[in-house]
């Protein structure tokens, strides 16, 4: 056994004693009941089905909000107010419909 300060040149061979222990018991093999619904999970989050859904949604409201004001003879100050908030979400909207791809991409690539 070597002495703690002794040098070691690098090259040399050293013994070493080793001790392993194996666990040697068989491990039964179940394959994973839920695997199908995590496949319906995945391909739900890469067809970005609710994604879709909800900027679906808000378009149509868009529309009918415009379509709504625009037939107002005199809007009031509070019904121009709920339009431009309508219309402001849209960025909302639109931000969280862009920004949710590159996450989804990653996740599906844990599961190759």
């Amino acid at each position: 056994m070597e002495q703690p300060n002794e040098i070691i040149k690098a090259g040399e061979p050293q013994k070493v004693k080793l001790e392993l222990e194996l666990d040697t018991t068989q491990k039964k093999y179940e394959p994973n009941k839920f695997q199908t619904w995590v496949d319906l999970a995945i391909a739900v989050d890469s067809w970005r089905i609710f994604p879709r859904l909800f900027i679906t949604i808000y378009i149509v409201l868009l529309y009918r909000t415009c379509v709504w004001f625009m037939g107002l003879d005199t809007p009031s100050l509070e019904q121009s107010g709920f339009v431009s908030i309508v219309v402001g979400a849209g960025a909302a909207w639109f931000g969280l419909y862009a920004g949710t791809g590159g996450a989804s991409k990653t996740k599906l690539k844990q599961y190759d």
